[in-house]
């Protein structure tokens, strides 16, 4: 990982939240403190159980944020692009990492030391209360997951998944803006590589998707929610 000059004031990342406050008076004096690096692809950056070092902030890029499950099998429980924040599970509460994160791509990532995030929370109101309504959410969409895991089917995950990378990352050329391997698919989804490799193979006759390589393009949208309908909770 090497040094790298993200500028808040000129950020394109309207969602952040740095950027979102970076116009308050207090909020100035800690942006001049915060640590900018590179994060080359595939590359670790949050080790599981590692000391907390404050929370990063995606400037550009994008990376997956991985939960260590049964027989030490990574189970990747989000994916965030530019703009979000990462390695916030924890934070406050524990003084350890409850996640590991990986750059997907190479990532340009701004980090906030421990004391300086505790003092923006004391003294910010305006984010303290901003980040308060992102944790609400974040356990509404956990709630959510643990449903997903109960109700579906394999399919219906495999699905669900695709429309979930596909909201979240757009498409660009007919392929989904993201390339992620067949295990990364499984590890999000819950379940395993051999059986996504099988409902993508399926869908790719029925002429629901397009398959280059990694890169996945989905040809009939509508028809893919309708599949998953009667789980409401997850198209929103």
């Amino acid at each position: 990982m090497k040094e790298s000059q993200a500028i808040c004031t000129t950020c394109a990342n309207d969602n952040c939240f740095i950027k979102k406050h970076v116009h308050l008076e207090k909020m100035k004096d800690y942006v001049d403190k915060k640590h900018s690096f590179v994060c080359k692809k595939s590359h670790q950056f949050i080790l599981e159980g590692a000391p907390i070092q404050g929370l990063f902030f995606v400037y550009k890029g994008k990376i997956k944020t991985v939960k260590t499950g049964i027989n030490g099998r990574e189970q990747i429980v989000r994916f965030t692009k530019d703009g979000g924040i990462v390695g916030f599970r924890g934070f406050g509460t524990s003084k350890r990492y409850l996640i590991g994160a990986y750059a997907i791509e190479d990532t340009v990532l701004c980090n906030f030391g421990n004391e300086d995030m505790m003092e923006i929370l004391k003294n910010i109101p305006e984010f303290t209360f901003d980040l308060m309504l992102f944790y609400a959410e974040e356990l509404n969409k956990s709630e959510n997951d643990i449903r997903k895991i109960a109700q579906m089917n394999v399919r219906e995950r495999v699905v669900d998944t695709l429309l979930y990378i596909h909201r979240k990352f757009g498409q660009v050329k007919d392929f989904i803006d993201i390339e992620l391997s067949r295990r990364d698919i499984a590890d999000f989804a819950g379940t395993t590589e051999e059986q996504v490799i099988r409902v993508i193979s399926s869908m790719k006759k029925e002429g629901l998707i397009n398959i280059v390589g990694k890169k996945i393009g989905l040809l009939n949208i509508e028809k893919l929610k309708k599949e998953i309908m009667e789980h409401k909770f997850k198209l929103k």
